[in-house]
């Protein structure tokens, strides 16, 4: 059995994270690592945007079809 730990949080915010987890047929402990990964993701994506050259974009947003 994998070791446990509470995170304090608002009884609203239990209630919302609780419901969500049902609603995508996943445990609280799967939905919230997946919320930290996507987290993480974003935050990664915001740092490699920082600082990009004219011609870095354009090719970051160029049609690849």
């Amino acid at each position: 059995m994998t070791e446990s730990t509470t995170i304090r949080g608002s009884r609203a915010t239990h209630a919302r994270v609780t419901k969500l987890a049902a609603e995508r047929n996943e445990t609280v402990d799967q939905l919230v690592s997946e919320a930290l990964r996507a987290l993480r993701q974003d935050a990664m994506a915001d740092e490699l945007a920082e600082g990009l050259s004219p011609h870095e974009t354009a090719w970051l947003d160029a049609d690849a079809g």
